[in-house]
């Protein structure tokens, strides 16, 4: 299946809008945890205000006008790509919420939606840096020289290789989730996330 991140009103010309009387579903996909957020629905013109914009924006079957997530509660999703599927019917949108996406709360309109625990843990721990909690331990990592930071992930490192040589699986896999969380940290503290040294994986991969 191709996968096309749409850049402009040209890319949009190409969509089969005429299958849902110009109007297309649209799956909302946290960028970082991969959970599936919301389902929506766009005509064009919601969408070519979402690419300008930067924040998702849909068309409302029920008010029959366009909305923009977030514009009364400040929960907008800031949209990273936009993806459509085969079918040039479906559109898929990997975004950033800046709150709850469901209106009741939740983080999700499906409240048992799948996601990726480590994207999660990489979302909480941006959280923590940009708001610093008194009392958090990744709190009391951010405050800290970034020197001491580097320092943890090479001290867990050593831990999970001697675990690996001289323990049982239940200590292999408690340091490794030391060293897997330390790492999260640094790259965080260094402005970066999980997801860029995915995507350095994922580039390897694919050449």
């Amino acid at each position: 299946m191709s996968i096309e991140v749409l850049p402009s009103r040209e890319a949009l010309d190409g969509l089969e809008w005429s299958k849902g009387d110009g109007l297309l579903p649209v799956v909302v996909q946290d960028a970082d945890s991969l959970a599936v957020l919301m389902l929506g629905y766009a005509n064009a013109e919601a969408m070519e205000l979402t690419l300008a914009t930067g924040h998702m924006t849909f068309y409302s079957r029920s008010k029959q006008r366009l909305w923009t997530k977030g514009e009364s509660s400040g929960n907008v999703l800031a949209v990273v790509a936009v993806r459509v599927d085969c079918d040039n019917d479906t559109l898929l949108v990997s975004a950033r919420p800046a709150g709850p996406t469901c209106h009741t709360g939740s983080e999700s309109c499906f409240d048992q939606a799948p996601g990726n625990f480590l994207g999660r843990l990489d979302a909480f721990v941006r959280q923590r840096e940009q708001q610093r909690p008194v009392g958090s331990y990744t709190t009391s990592l951010f405050d800290g020289e970034i020197r001491r930071i580097a320092q943890k992930v090479g001290e867990e490192g050593v831990e999970t290789a001697l675990a690996g040589v001289a323990q049982d699986d239940a200590a292999l896999l408690g340091e490794s989730a030391d060293l897997l969380f330390h790492l999260i940290v640094l790259l965080r503290a260094r402005g970066l996330s999980l997801a860029d040294a995915v995507a350095v994986l994922a580039a390897r991969h694919a050449g």
